[in-house]
């Protein structure tokens, strides 16, 4: 019976070839969903199939199709996109999601919070008149990364040096980087460590710069610790949190004993702003190795450079596995250039960072 009108419902001008990616739009608004199909059928390697005007209905469609990305729009009536976000991922639990965020400061906390509770990503809703090539670029960049389209497929298993980096020098510092996929891991993560553990924690995700202050909120929520902006002239105190702003990146220099951040704006070779490389090269020099690095969940090479800072004055890299990334880019490109000493979950992540510091992971 699902067969039968699993046919009925698709289009039948779509043909779905193997290889394809299978798109889902769940938005209350016609006129987004008739741009966004727009967009994606003109792509040869992209179909939409199924289109749905509420949360209710996208569930209802998840039990008839197989998908690989589903943009949701996290402010529509009845249900709600963050209400459906637990159920759609346990209906879908191979899809990927990529919320469709307002600029307003609930919709920023609402994305905050879908991207913590395993969202994968985020796309800003333009204004009327917003949908242009650039956004569509953008659109169609982050739906074929999130379906693992931007990089070559890895093999199986994982390719993973068969002799990882020991551990370096004792960490006084741990530095995380992340991106799509990066918020739901960073919880993971920070949730595993205890509140009396005091090594600072330094913190840059890829995300516009007016979710950054709701992104923090989440951090101080994970770690139940203090989380600060970085800005000119900020110490970096033990037992708190140091996150990079949306609109520059967090460097580090040492003024006699005291660590402080700095803000820089030159470009980088991701093209990222904040770039976790500067983060991680100046922590390198400043701290003299006593870094432990952690690269999660992220598409792209942001970290690979920096991360090669840290090892080469002694300190060490972690990276997320493939199998709980939303999207192994960053993580990846570690792994495989033999930098990390340890790759795991985020859980994993953190009982080994600890471990490297002398403590002991929440239970």
């Amino acid at each position: 019976m699902a067969a039968v009108l699993q046919t009925k419902r698709i289009d039948p001008l779509v043909t779905v070839y193997p290889g394809t990616v299978r798109v889902m739009i769940v938005d209350d608004s016609l006129t987004v969903r008739t741009v966004f199909t727009r967009m994606i059928q003109k792509e040869p390697d992209m179909a939409i199939v199924a289109s749905a005007n509420s949360a209710e209905r996208g569930l209802d469609e998840l039990g008839l199709h197989q998908v690989d990305v589903i943009l949701l729009d996290l402010e529509m009536p009845g249900m709600g996109g963050i209400e459906a976000l637990p159920k759609i991922l346990k209906a879908a639990p191979k899809a990927q999601v990529l919320v469709i965020s307002s600029l307003t400061a609930d919709g920023a906390e609402h994305t905050v919070k879908a991207l913590a509770l395993g969202a994968a990503d985020t796309m800003l809703k333009p204004r009327p008149g917003g949908f242009n090539d650039d956004y569509r670029d953008t659109l169609l960049g982050k739906i074929r990364a999130l379906a693992g389209k931007d990089m070559p497929a890895p093999e199986a298993p994982a390719k993973v040096p068969a002799s990882p980096r020991i551990m370096g020098k004792r960490p006084e510092v741990i530095a995380i980087g992340a991106s799509t996929g990066g918020i739901h891991a960073l919880n993971l993560f920070l949730r595993k460590v205890p509140r009396n553990f005091d090594l600072p924690i330094l913190i840059t995700q890829h995300l516009p710069d007016s979710f950054i202050p709701v992104f923090a909120k989440q951090m101080e929520m994970a770690a139940g610790r203090e989380a600060v902006l970085a800005d000119e002239g900020v110490e970096i105190r033990r037992g708190t949190i140091v996150i990079a702003p949306g609109r520059g990146h967090m460097v580090v220099r040492k003024s006699g004993t005291r660590l402080l951040t700095g803000l820089a704006y030159h470009p980088v070779k991701s093209g990222c702003m904040p770039s976790v490389d500067p983060m991680f090269e100046t922590l390198a020099e400043a701290c003299e190795g006593r870094v432990a690095g952690v690269l999660l969940s992220g598409m792209g090479r942001d970290g690979t450079d920096g991360a090669q800072a840290i090892a080469a004055a002694g300190g060490t890299i972690y990276a997320q596995n493939a199998e709980t990334c939303a999207v192994w880019g960053m993580p990846r490109a570690v792994t495989e250039s033999g930098l990390a000493a340890a790759v795991l979950p985020p859980e994993g992540l953190a009982e080994r960072v600890l471990a490297s510091a002398g403590a002991s992971a929440w239970t």
